[in-house]
């Protein structure tokens, strides 16, 4: 019996190790390639791995060509403001669908399941054309447009208000409280953690959201990270140590979010019981 008790511990641990390294080993061949030359880097044996010199040339050229204080703050522009539109509309909605019942109800929540089935390559003509005849392209607002609602927000607080019990709601209408007194005193802090985790969800789909910000910007003041190391691609050819290096330097502002809630994201999730 014991022994059948280690297999399954084994076993288990030995896949998820596995799925680590897997998931791990691009980004250490990231960082290792933005320390080798150019041809070093596209050298075609697979078992050179680590640098034989370590250069910071890719870095600093990388510094010298780009405006990463720049791309930094535009990007923190679009990430913030995304997170506050998602988690106000997403809160909102997902209290008026989990916890009400109007006529129209199911419909609704029908209509937010199908924009999350659609891909959203399908919107971009139509939210381009709005921005377009507002004339509102390279601007700030452009690259927020697209986060005003999210249909993924709605449905993980939908979930975390339906999880909450309705004695709560009850207990607060004795006491005299109305609903928006319920909803911002009650129900929506027994969901900071589902909120926390949307937060997050929104800061990294934004944050590799590539499509839409090549498409209504333009202006290489207006870009995020993302549309700026797109621009490093060559036609022909690309230098990849520095391709590596911007994506490197492009990265650590999400690990140092992720790190920092590392715990809300996780129970976030797993209380709200959405699924990403």
């Amino acid at each position: 019996m014991k022994k059948r008790y280690i297999g399954n511990d084994i076993i288990p641990h030995l896949i998820l190790f596995i799925g680590a390294v897997i998931m791990i080993v691009p980004f250490l061949w990231m960082i290792l390639t933005a320390f080798k030359s150019v041809s070093e880097s596209t050298q075609l044996n697979p078992f050179i791995i680590i640098p034989s010199v370590w250069r910071l040339d890719a870095f600093k050229s990388v510094i010298t060509k780009m405006n990463f204080f720049r791309l930094y703050w535009n990007t923190l522009i679009l990430i913030i403001g995304r997170i506050i539109c998602a988690v106000v509309t997403a809160s909102l909605a997902g209290y008026a669908l989990g916890r009400f019942k109007f006529k129209g109800r199911d419909i609704a929540f029908a209509l937010v399941l199908f924009q999350m089935m659609v891909p959203p390559q399908i919107f971009i003509i139509p939210q381009y054309l709005i921005i377009s005849k507002l004339g509102m392209l390279n601007t700030a607002f452009a690259l927020l447009f697209p986060g005003l609602v999210t249909a993924f927000g709605t449905f993980l607080l939908r979930q975390a208000f339906m999880a909450l019990p309705k004695d709560l709601e009850q207990a607060a209408i004795l006491d005299g409280c109305n609903t928006g007194r319920i909803f911002l005193s009650i129900m929506a802090p027994l969901t900071k953690s589902s909120m926390t985790a949307l937060g997050i969800f929104t800061a990294l789909f934004a944050f590799k959201e590539l499509m839409w910000p090549l498409v209504v910007n333009t202006d290489q003041n207006t870009m995020p990270l993302s549309a700026a190391l797109a621009k490093l691609q060559g036609q022909f050819a690309a230098n990849y140590p520095e391709l590596m290096a911007a994506s490197f330097l492009a990265c650590l502002p999400m690990i140092v979010i992720y790190i920092v809630f590392q715990k809300q994201f996780i129970a976030g999730v797993a209380t709200s019981g959405g699924k990403l």
